[in-house]
């Protein structure tokens, strides 16, 4: 019987998505690609269009793009732009377009979630992570997976439709573990900030942690709007004594850096032994500057991220940046939609148990 899995891997996505078909491949003891043929046209004044290559009539459908990719571009005249999110997200919407009544089912895999810390309204501003989930669903699609959300409460904007929201967290530790010689004694999670406590207990509990959790309190001056938000005036810290300890500083994204490079010197100040950053998304959007100088000055040792969106590749050359593959895990999460399996277990992974001092995987 044929298969009636497939994959539309978007440009922004090509190297994962490659990982993702080669792992299905394997799994599914085939010679024969899931990725759709597909074209991505740009003409000269900026606009775009999409087509499909080949039949995709009654298949499931899984497409796979990365809204965080700055690094693609595309010539208006004589200008060269680079792509934001905003144009990612219309890539999006073309290639849904092109299938829509043709697919027998259509999931968007999104890990970076399009706009995702804008995802509130304070007072009478827009609201664009829920109306891009509505439109989503508007114009055709049965099911959104992302990854390690802002703030999962948003799949509230779409109650009636699936809306999944995965943690890399034990994809990330078993690689720590393998990589770091740490007992379980000496670790602390950290939260940088009252927003990511339940990120930081997540940790903890798959690190079968017994050493609590330190919290930093953001105290901001909400008179003034830098580079649009409120400058940070004071990081207060709450939770154990983390001298002698090793911290595992844990946020869902380092953007400009300066919050968590703040608070690995504080960490530092109080007699912290190491320090780890944990992100799922390493944005750098001021560059990497300000961390190669924080490494040398050894306010931490190492930052593990994941390769679910964009980094410059000059980046990775950096001895301080462990890049984690999730392709595997995402396979798994495709493999088991599509064989209408529950992902119950896949949203709910917790391999590290503590035995005798050593850490465990299950």
């Amino acid at each position: 019987m044929e298969d009636n899995l497939k994959l539309i891997v978007l440009d922004n996505f090509l190297e994962f998505g490659q990982k993702v078909n080669e792992n299905l491949m394997k799994e599914r003891k085939t010679d024969k690609s899931f990725i759709v043929k597909t074209n991505q046209v740009r003409f000269a004044n900026g606009e775009a269009k999409f087509s499909i290559k080949e039949t995709i009539r009654d298949k499931d459908i899984y497409i796979l793009s990365d809204i965080g990719n700055n690094d693609l571009t595309y010539k208006i005249g004589n200008f060269t732009n680079h792509m934001s999110p905003d144009d990612h997200i219309q890539d999006i919407k073309r290639t849904i377009s092109a299938i829509s009544g043709h697919a027998r089912r259509i999931t968007l895999i999104m890990p970076l979630l399009y706009q995702s810390r804008q995802h509130r309204r304070k007072g009478r501003e827009s609201l664009d992570c829920a109306v891009m989930l509505q439109e989503m669903i508007n114009i055709g699609v049965d099911e959104i997976i992302t990854f390690d959300a802002h703030d999962p409460d948003v799949q509230n904007a779409i109650p009636n439709h699936a809306f999944s929201n995965f943690f890399t967290t034990s994809t990330m530790i078993k690689e720590f573990i393998k990589k770091e010689k740490i007992h379980p004694k000496d670790l602390i999670i950290v939260s940088p900030d009252t927003g990511a406590m339940d990120r930081a207990r997540y940790f903890s509990d798959t690190f079968s942690l017994d050493n609590g959790i330190g919290l930093f309190y953001k105290r901001r001056d909400f008179s003034k709007v830098v580079n649009g938000k409120n400058p940070i005036i004071d990081h207060i810290y709450i939770g154990p004594d983390p001298k002698n300890k090793t911290a595992i500083i844990v946020d869902d994204m380092i953007s400009s850096g300066d919050s968590i490079i703040d608070v690995a010197k504080q960490l530092k100040e109080k007699g912290i032994k190491n320090t780890y950053f944990f992100t799922t998304y390493a944005l750098f959007t001021n560059g990497i500057d300000m961390f190669k100088e924080a490494h040398v000055k050894s306010k931490f040792k190492k930052l593990y991220t994941t390769n679910l969106s964009y980094i410059n590749s000059e980046y990775l050359k950096e001895p301080w940046i462990e890049q984690v593959d999730c392709s595997d895990y995402v396979t798994r999460i495709i493999s088991t939609l599509n064989n209408k399996k529950s992902i119950e277990p896949l949203l709910n992974e917790k391999p590290i148990t503590k035995q005798e001092g050593k850490w465990r995987q299950i």
